[in-house]
C-alpha cells in the first residue's frame, strides 16, 4: 500500500509540474493577453554606443573605448568606413554573431557596438614623472589580469581609502573601468587615476628604473608580509583570481611577500588580500614596523 501511495504522489507531482510549465510558458511576458516582453526586457547598458557613424565619431573624438564588437559578415561598405577610422588605433576588436549585438540593444546597431569607458585612462610613465618631480613617495597598485569587475571596483575603493596614487592594469586580459566597476568602487574610480599599459612588464621596468621598488604579493613567496618593508615608493602587484601573478613579473620584482595563513584553504579573495597589504603599508608608515 505504501508503494502505491508513493507511486500516486510521483504521478501527481509530474502532472503538477507539467501543467504549471505549460501555463508559465503561455503567460510569460504577457499581461491579460498583452505582450510585455518590451516592458520587462533587458535594460540597455549605458556603457555602449552603437551604429557605425556613432562609433566612428567616438574614435575620431578619441573617446576612451574599452572594446568594439563587430558583427560577423557586416556590410562591406560600412566595415570599410570603420576600418579607415581604426587605422593606427590600438583598440580591442571582437567579432560576434548578430544575435549577441541584438541582445545588447533593441535599436539599429548596424553591426557595430562600442563599449566606452566612464573615465579617462592615464599613462603611468607621465604620472610617475609628475609625482617624483613633486618629491612625493609614490604608491602604485598593479593589478595583473584581474578579470572580475566587482573585485576591481572593490579594490579601487580600498586603494583610494589608503592613498594609492594610481592603479596600473594591462590593456588586454583585464577588467576595465565600466559603470558597474565605478558603482562597486563607491565612486573611488572617479577619484583615483587608472593607467592602462600595452606591456605591463615594460611599465614595471620603467618604475624600477625610476627608483620605485616592485613588491609581488604571492603565496609562492618565502617572506612574510609582516616582515616586509612596505614603506617608501613602491608598486605592489596583486595577481589574477585564477593563476596569481605571472612568473616573469615575480622574477623581476625586488621583493616577493605572502600573507601568513593558518587554515587549510591557503587562498584569499584578491580583493581581501589587496586590502590587507595596503592597510599593512599604511600601518608601517603611520606607526613603524
Amino acid at each position: 500500500m505504501e508503494e502505491d501511495n508513493r507511486s500516486t504522489n510521483r504521478d501527481n507531482n509530474r502532472g503538477y509540474n507539467r501543467e504549471n510549465s505549460r501555463d508559465n510558458n503561455r503567460d510569460y511576458g504577457r499581461d491579460n493577453g498583452r505582450d510585455n516582453s518590451q516592458k520587462y526586457g533587458r535594460k540597455e547598458d549605458k556603457d555602449i554606443i552603437f551604429g557605425v557613424r556613432a562609433v566612428i565619431e567616438a574614435i575620431k573624438a578619441e573617446r576612451e573605448i574599452n572594446r568594439i564588437m563587430i558583427q560577423k559578415g557586416i556590410n562591406k561598405d560600412l566595415f570599410f568606413e570603420l576600418k579607415e577610422a581604426l587605422k593606427g588605433k590600438d583598440l580591442t576588436l571582437q567579432y560576434v554573431p548578430t544575435q549577441k549585438l541584438d541582445s545588447l540593444t533593441q535599436n539599429n546597431h548596424q553591426g557595430v557596438i562600442a563599449y566606452v569607458s566612464p573615465i579617462e585612462y592615464g599613462k603611468i610613465e607621465d604620472l610617475v614623472d609628475e609625482l617624483l618631480g613633486q618629491d612625493k613617495k609614490v604608491n602604485i597598485l598593479v593589478l595583473d589580469r584581474i578579470t572580475d569587475v566587482r573585485n576591481f571596483g572593490g579594490i579601487a575603493r580600498t586603494a583610494e581609502c589608503q592613498g594609492v596614487d594610481a592603479i596600473l592594469i594591462p590593456a588586454k586580459g583585464s577588467a576595465l573601468v565600466t559603470s558597474d566597476a565605478v558603482k562597486t568602487s563607491a565612486g573611488a574610480l572617479n577619484r583615483i587615476k587608472v593607467c592602462k599599459t600595452d606591456d605591463l612588464k615594460n611599465s614595471l621596468f620603467y618604475l624600477q628604473q625610476s627608483g620605485i621598488r616592485i613588491i609581488a604579493c604571492t603565496e609562492k613567496a618565502k617572506s612574510n608580509l609582516y616582515e616586509t618593508n612596505l614603506r617608501g615608493s613602491v608598486a605592489i602587484i596583486m595577481g589574477s583570481e585564477e593563476s596569481g601573478i605571472t612568473s616573469d613579473l615575480i622574477n623581476m620584482s625586488d621583493i616577493s611577500t605572502k600573507i601568513p595563513m593558518r587554515g587549510e584553504i591557503q587562498s584569499l579573495n584578491v580583493g581581501v588580500a589587496a586590502g590587507m597589504v595596503l592597510y599593512e603599508k599604511t600601518r608601517q608608515e603611520l606607526y613603524g614596523s
